[in-house]
Parts: C-alpha cells; sequence; structure tokens
C-alpha cells in the first residue's frame, strides 16, 4: 500500500488524471497477459483518418471499446486492443491540396513525389494530435502493435488480396461509367456520394426530323425534356420503349440533334419507362450509367464532352473550355435564340455530391479497375447462415447488412491520387501488355506503373486480420488473437467498412473478422441535430475534458449508450456526471478516514453481520451481477443505471449514513467490523467502476488499503452466492420506508428533522414488529422520536399525520402544526395514488398475453405489487374517513 496522502475536498479531475496515463505506459498495464492459459480476448481499433482531431463520435466510439477491453482484462483474459489509424486517400489528399492552393500551388507543380511526401509531414502531425487525445481520453491500448494503413506490413497484405482477387478473376479492369468527383479527379464508389435536393430545371426541347416529311403530333419535331442540356453534344440516340402504341412508328426515323447537326436514330429499349414524362428519352452513354447499358445493346457511341475539371473538352464544339454550368446557361441561350426550347419547368430534384469535397459529382466514362462483388457477396451472405455468422447488436442492423449484400454492384477501387496504395498493375511500354503482381517486373525499365491508387476502404477492409500480421498465418498474433472479439463502430459505415471487412476476411483467411459487431448511432446536439461546421454546433471532446475530466465524459458517453440509438450531447448531462464523480470522491473520502490503520479489508464472519451489513453486501452482490450481465449483453446505460442507484442510493445514502451510528460507538468490534465492510464495498465498487471510469477510480483505489501495482489489473468483481440475501434486502426495504415515511411527514408539516417527535408504527405484522424493535438505533438517528410506541392496538391521536408502509401505518401526533383540512387533503391525494396504481396493475394482470408472454416472475412481481397497493389504498381511506370523523 501506498503511503497516504491528504485527499482534497472535492473531486478535481486535473490534478486526478494529472500524469496517470503515462504511469500506466511505463507500468506496461495495456499489453496482453500472455498467459497462455486465459483465454484471448481482442479489439481492433476502427483506424482513425489522420485527416484532423478525434471528434466526440470517436470518443464515443473509442469509450465503449475500452470498457469493453478494461473489464475483460480485469477478468483475466488475455486482452489485446490494436490501436492504428487510416491514411484516408480522398479525405487527406483534399486536406493537403486546400492548404497547398492556399499558397497558390498545386499538386503537379510538386511532382508526384515531393506531394507525397508533404502528406506523410501531415500525417505526422495529425496522428501526433490523435495520440494526444487517445491519452487524455485514457484509452488502454497497446501502443507497440500500433498499425497505419500504409505501412510495409499492411501495403504487403494489399498487394496480396489484389493479386490474388485478379489472378482469380474477381479483379478487372475496363471502361465503364462511374461517379467522377471533378475537384478531386477522381473515382467515387456509389457509397461515397451524398444525395441532396438541389434547385433545377426541366428544359423542354425539340429534336427535328431529319426527313422534313416525317411529323409526330402534327409538328416536324419530337419534344425531349432533360435537366442536362450540357450533355447534349454526347448524344447518340432517342429512345422509347418497344411496347408503347404512341410511337412504334417513329422507331428507325432519324433526328437531328440541336445544336450540333448531327444525325442520331430513334431506338426501342426496355429501359424506357412509357410512364414517365414524354415516354421518349434522350440516350447519353458517356454521360449516364443507364444509357451506357443502352448503348451498349445499341451499339452506340460514347461520345464523352467533358474534362476531368468538369469544363467542356471538343467535343463540345463552340462551347469548349466552359466550366459545365456555364456551358448550360450558354446552351439554354442558343436553344432558346434558334427555336430550339419549348419551355423551361422550375423543379427540386436529388443530385449526387462527393462525400469528401462536396461538389456536384459528374456520371463518366472511365476506366477503371473494379472488384467482382457477386461470389464475395454471396459468401457473406452464406456466412449468416453458419455457425460462425458475425452477431449484430442490435440484431436488426444483420438485415441492413444482408440487403447491402443483395444489392452490392461491382466496387470501382481506383482512384485518380497520389496518396494511397498504388495499383500492382504494370503496362509494356511497347506492347501495351499488363502485368499484375506483388513485385514489379525485373525489366522495370520497359513498364510503366498504373499511377492509380487504391480505394481506402480497400486495406481498411483487410484490417482486422493485415494487422495481425497476415500474409503470414504463422505470425502469433494472428494465430493467438484472429477472429478479433468485437468490433465497435458506427451503424454509418455497414455499408463502407463493417460488410467489407467480413466478405475479404471470409475469402482470405475463411473465418470471420469478429465475432460480434456493435453498432452505435450519431452524437446530437441538445435540439437533437446532427454535429457539423456548418452549423456550428460542433463539440471538441478535449474541451470537455478540460472542464469536467475524462471520467465525466466517459460517464455521459456510457450512459447514453443504447445499442443503434443516437445521443443527445449536453452541458446539462455532464455537470450531472460530474457531480456524480464528486459524490463518489466524498464518499470514499469519509470510508478512507475511518479506516485507521488497516492494510487490507476483510469481510467479518458472517455471524458478526447486522441487519445494514448483510444488506449492503447483498446489494453489492445484485450489483456485481447486473453490470457484468448488462456488460456481456453490450447495455451499458443499464449498467450504469445499476451502479448509480447502487452508490448514490443504497451505498452514499443509507450504508455509509446508518455505519455513522456505529463508527461514532463504543463498540470498537463493531466498529472494526463496519470499517472493514466499508472497505470491501468500497474496493469492490471502485473495481467495477474502473472500466467507465479508469483515473478517478485509480486514484481512490490507491488512496486505499490494497494489494496489487493498479485497480487497471485488479480482478474484477464476481457474484458470490453467499453474500445473496433476500431476507435482508426486504427488511432493509421495511426500515428504509418507515424512515423515509416519517421524513416526508415532517416535510409535509416544516417540522424540522433535529426536533423530536412521538412516532406511532401501528401493525398487526409480528416480523415487522420484531425488525423495527431491533434495529431501533437506526430509527431513533433518522427519525429523531422522542416516543416511539408499536403494536396492533395503539390509540392513535386524532390529530396526527400519517403514512402508509407496507404492512404498517405510521402516525406522528402534530396537533400544534397541523391542519386537519390540510392533512384531509393530503390523504385524498394519496387514496387517488393508489387507486390509480390498483387500476394498473388489475389491467395489466387482465392482459392475457403479458400473463402469457411475460417471466413468471415479472407476473408474480406485479401481482405482489397489486395486494401491496390494495392494503395500502384500504388503510389510507380508514385514515380518512377516521380523520373526517374526527371532524
Amino acid at each position: 500500500m501506498t503511503e497516504k496522502k491528504e485527499m482534497s475536498t472535492k473531486y478535481d479531475p486535473h490534478a486526478v488524471e494529472q500524469g496517470r496515463y503515462q504511469q500506466w505506459l511505463d507500468q506496461g498495464l495495456f499489453k496482453p497477459s500472455g498467459d497462455k492459459k486465459a483465454k484471448p480476448y481482442s479489439i481492433v481499433i476502427p483506424p482513425p483518418n489522420v485527416t484532423g482531431k478525434l471528434h466526440l463520435g470517436h470518443a464515443w466510439d473509442t469509450t465503449l471499446q475500452d470498457m469493453l477491453i478494461r473489464q475483460k482484462r480485469m477478468q483475466g483474459y488475455d486482452t489485446l486492443w490494436l490501436p492504428g489509424m487510416d491514411h484516408a486517400g480522398i479525405a487527406t489528399q483534399a486536406k493537403v491540396e486546400a492548404k497547398l492552393r492556399e499558397k497558390g500551388i498545386s499538386r503537379y507543380d510538386l511532382g508526384r513525389e515531393k506531394f507525397v511526401k508533404q502528406v506523410w509531414e501531415w500525417k505526422d502531425e495529425y496522428a501526433d494530435v490523435i495520440h494526444k487525445q487517445w491519452a487524455k481520453l485514457g484509452l488502454s491500448l497497446d501502443y507497440a502493435r500500433e498499425r497505419f494503413t500504409l505501412d510495409d506490413g499492411l501495403s504487403k497484405a494489399v498487394k496480396k488480396v489484389f493479386v490474388t482477387l485478379y489472378n482469380k478473376g474477381l479483379i478487372y479492369r475496363g471502361e465503364y461509367i462511374i461517379n467522377w468527383d471533378p475537384q478531386a479527379q477522381t473515382a467515387l464508389s456509389d457509397i461515397e456520394v451524398i444525395h441532396k435536393d438541389d434547385k433545377g430545371a426541366f428544359y423542354h426541347v425539340k429534336y427535328p426530323f431529319v426527313n422534313e416529311e416525317d411529323t409526330f403530333n402534327g409538328n416536324h419535331y419530337i419534344e425531349i425534356a432533360t435537366t442536362r442540356p450540357e450533355t447534349m453534344m454526347g448524344d447518340t440516340a432517342v429512345a422509347v420503349n418497344p411496347s408503347d402504341e404512341r410511337y412504334k412508328e417513329l422507331v428507325g426515323k432519324e433526328l437531328v440533334l440541336p445544336l450540333q447537326g448531327r444525325h442520331i436514330p430513334i431506338i426501342a429499349d426496355q429501359y424506357v419507362d412509357p410512364e414517365f414524362g414524354t415516354g421518349m428519352v434522350k440516350i447519353t452513354p458517356a454521360h449516364d450509367p443507364n444509357d451506357f447499358n443502352v448503348g451498349n445493346r445499341h451499339n452506340l457511341a460514347r461520345i464523352n464532352t467533358m474534362n476531368k475539371d468538369a469544363t467542356m473538352n471538343e467535343n463540345a464544339g463552340k462551347y469548349e473550355g466552359m466550366d459545365r454550368f456555364v456551358a448550360r446557361k450558354a446552351m439554354v441561350k442558343d436553344l432558346q435564340d434558334q427555336g430550339y426550347l419549348i419551355s423551361i419547368d422550375p423543379i427540386v430534384h436529388s443530385v449526387g455530391h462527393s462525400e469528401r469535397t462536396g461538389v456536384q459529382v459528374e456520371a463518366r466514362l472511365s476506366t477503371q479497375w473494379f472488384v467482382k462483388m457477386k461470389d464475395l457477396a454471396n459468401l457473406a451472405l452464406e456466412n449468416q447462415k453458419s455457425d460462425q455468422k458475425v452477431n449484430f447488436i442490435p440484431e436488426r442492423f444483420e438485415h441492413t447488412f444482408t440487403q447491402w449484400m443483395e444489392n452490392a454492384h461491382d466496387w470501382v477501387i481506383s482512384r485518380q491520387l497520389w496518396w494511397g496504395h498504388q495499383i500492382p498493375a504494370w503496362y509494356n511500354k511497347q506492347t501495351g501488355e499488363t502485368y499484375v503482381g506483388e513485385t514489379a517486373p525485373k525489366d522495370i525499365e520497359n513498364w510503366e506503373q498504373d499511377p492509380d491508387v487504391l480505394d481506402t476502404w480497400f486495406s481498411s477492409a483487410l484490417w482486422p486480420f493485415s494487422t495481425m500480421g497476415w500474409p503470414d498465418e504463422d505470425a502469433p498474433d494472428f494465430k493467438r488473437y484472429f477472429p478479433t472479439s468485437t468490433l465497435v463502430t458506427g451503424y454509418d459505415i455497414i455499408f463502407f467498412w463493417v460488410s467489407r471487412m467480413i466478405f475479404q476476411s471470409l475469402e482470405f483467411t475463411g473465418k470471420p473478422p469478429f465475432k460480434d459487431v456493435l453498432l452505435h448511432g450519431l452524437i446530437r446536439d441538445e435540439q437533437g441535430r446532427k454535429m457539423s461546421k456548418s452549423l456550428g454546433n460542433g463539440i471538441d471532446p478535449m474541451d470537455v475534458i478540460n472542464k469536467y475530466g475524462a471520467d465525466a465524459l466517459r460517464w455521459f458517453l456510457s450512459q447514453g449508450s443504447t445499442a443503434g440509438q443516437d445521443i443527445r450531447f449536453s452541458y446539462d448531462k455532464m455537470d450531472a456526471a460530474w457531480n456524480f464523480i464528486n459524490k463518489i470522491w466524498n464518499a470514499s473520502r469519509y470510508v478512507i478516514m475511518n479506516l485507521g490503520e488497516m492494510t487490507q479489508p476483510v469481510l467479518p464472519d458472517q455471524s458478526k453481520w447486522n441487519l445494514t451489513d448483510k444488506w449492503i453486501l447483498s446489494r453489492l452482490n445484485e450489483t456485481v451481477k447486473q453490470v457484468t450481465h448488462f456488460f456481456d449483453t453490450y447495455d451499458f446505460g443499464e449498467a450504469g443505471r445499476a451502479l448509480y442507484t447502487f452508490i448514490w442510493d443504497d451505498f452514499c445514502d443509507w450504508y455509509i449514513e446508518m455505519s455513522k451510528e456505529i463508527l461514532t460507538g463504543d463498540d470498537e468490534e463493531a466498529k472494526a467490523n463496519t470499517r472493514n465492510i466499508l472497505a470491501y464495498v468500497l474496493d469492490q465498487t471502485l473495481r467495477l467502476l474502473q472500466p467507465i471510469m479508469p483515473f478517478v477510480t485509480e486514484e481512490l483505489w490507491q488512496a486505499m488499503p490494497h494489494e496489487g501495482a493498479s485497480i487497471v489489473t485488479a480482478a474484477y468483481p464476481v457474484e458470490h452466492a453467499q453474500l445473496a440475501d433476500r431476507q435482508a434486502e426486504n427488511d432493509m426495504a421495511h426500515l428504509i420506508d418507515l424512515i423515509k415515511a416519517v421524513r416526508n411527514i415532517r416535510a409535509d408539516a416544516n417540522a424540522p428533522m433535529s426536533s423530536s417527535v412521538d412516532l406511532l408504527v401501528k401493525t398487526d405484522n409480528a416480523d415487522l414488529k420484531t425488525l423495527f424493535e431491533t434495529n431501533h438505533e437506526y430509527i431513533e438517528r433518522f427519525c429523531h422520536p422522542a416516543k416511539f410506541e408499536i403494536g396492533a392496538d395503539l390509540e392513535i391521536p386524532k390529530l396526527a399525520m400519517s403514512a402508509v408502509i407496507t404492512d404498517a401505518e405510521v402516525y406522528i401526533p402534530l396537533a400544534e402544526l397541523v391542519d386537519l383540512n390540510d392533512e384531509a387533503d393530503r390523504l385524498q391525494k394519496e387514496v387517488d395514488k393508489y387507486t390509480g396504481e390498483v387500476n394498473r396493475s388489475i389491467k395489466k394482470l387482465g392482459n392475457e398475453r403479458f400473463v402469457a408472454n411475460a417471466p413468471a416472475e415479472v407476473v408474480d412481481s406485479e401481482r405482489q405489487k397489486q395486494t401491496d397497493y390494495e392494503a395500502k389504498l384500504t388503510a389510507t381511506k380508514q385514515r380518512l374517513e377516521s380523520l373526517k370523523n374526527a371532524q
């Protein structure tokens, strides 16, 4: 035990946390135990992007992981929590390019090598920031195993996966319509596109017939509506549905493309919806994915009219060099001037925007690398039917996952960036032959490597096993800690990350990457809004820690944790969290100050326990049982509620207060027993709290008698059958009910708690009479009776205040303080309250579905409540009647 130091009278998180994290690191407490007999438990951190500081969502995510790993470590598991960060291709490159733009420089001015060097410098700077934030949060990570998605080991894994999938025919290169970010100038996968409502218009345009003798509805043109006139120069056909009787005669005829003069055919294709608009659509194969497929079926030309930066190219004629939106205005004016424009109808429509840069996405014809998804998706779907399925918490998200896998499109994995894993494909400078391999061709001078990099999610999909040493399947960590135990992440990246980790892991290791995936929601502001820069409502977790301490923030985050649900941040909740820790601090201070020279708490023999001892130990035992169960089922909010109730109500408000009666007495043996029980309960409570509040529990544990270097590696409390005592809990509940009843009566009568009053308890329950008589010292301490009488045949004065508790009526004669009418009004309110409770129970027990489906103990409990409320109602009615008669 360390030397005692004076404890402050108020919880000061800065003093408590100062230097503590470094001590834990110096002691090596976060490393796996290495105990081969212990069961392994592992978590890999969802690697944060090296794009900036961590936000509250990261704090929530990592706090839940830390709680799990800390509890398992204390329970004797061989635990590994592996840290790391993600290079975050587009996001990080966009940040560095924006920084360069402020200096008037582009990445092309620097060249690839120098630009990538700048990004590494950015990465090092923000990795350092993230490390400091992890430390402030108290995360028990094993830094010796830290990984980065661009480190050598992970790069080796990425190349292995790419080459293997390519050789199996699951990776291919082809020209397809993809989502294109004109600012970042790179391809995007479908899930990197966010759809927003934008103001737009339907432009109704005349497409004249080539043959002047052709007409439709008496006109020498047909009417086409488009939202994107800037793509018209890429039109190669107009399509109608083959079953649309209105247009059968038109199929095969030719039209003149307005502003350009090229001739395009009218074709029939099932893609066209006869019910939408006019039932005629222009086909632009190089600028629309559906049109691309139509063009393939009809051998139409693919005419790309835009450059990579969304300016118009040489195929756009006179509009070449214009920005796409400038070109739109110019074309609309020319259509109007040349008599082609029929009308403009303003609309609001859903338009895709880049998740990273925010600019409007273009559908662009491009040669890209793709992963064939059908076989890999089926692998993931089949696994969910097996005994090694991934457990989704909450379960409803499994449906989200399977729905996504059932509808997975081929995944575009190439990105036109310089920051990332460069694609391991080379093209022969003379023959154009493609070589794909984990190493470069030997005659490298004859080859040119594909300049593109892989989608960030391609490497992070391998995170759970690549970080453990794979592709070396004999790597010690891979053999010991893979598959991992639990993944904790937000429900918003099931598609991006969770699904991809599952199918890649199954494909390359034959196992799912984790047993459980715990999905949490988003942190919102007090008004329920998503935190964002535009709203200015973001909260920096480091600011919260500076004000309240890490433990208070962690407590708030654990309390908001109902799996799959969003939570709202508020400073009122942070105030409450700090107050709770202050309550724990002051209770601990009281206990520690009263322990004297104790070196180690030892529970006294059971024969020496009084009622309050039996009760608090039984309540502690039940709390251990509940908290362990709720941690096992990831119900951290309920675990926190069980802890809060036990600590604040049972331990602080009752046991500690009742212990003062003994500690200020003369019975030395009783005092020693109480000190030991106080110390034991506090020790066990601090251990229960440690996964959630690591800093303050360490500080308090070190200040009291203990064995071991740190509470971080102390044994977690376990349930002890011999401590469970239902009788003591019932007896104590009666005693507390009596004390509360007297306090409430005093409060209603404005009688000071310190003043002496006569206390009469009317009951014909012999056990209750014995209980109250045996524990009269507590009744005297908390009720201050001048006279205390208990029995079945007491003479009750007419002018008295009363309360009904289970199996008893409580009376305090307060003739000079109480107005009979006020007391009658109060009793009537009690009658109304108990009537409502009785009716509620009757209704609940009359519900056949409840009785049939609820657990037997729940139904029995409800029946007991009804009996209790009925007895209280009868007694209160009788008291009200007698009071009225007295008047």
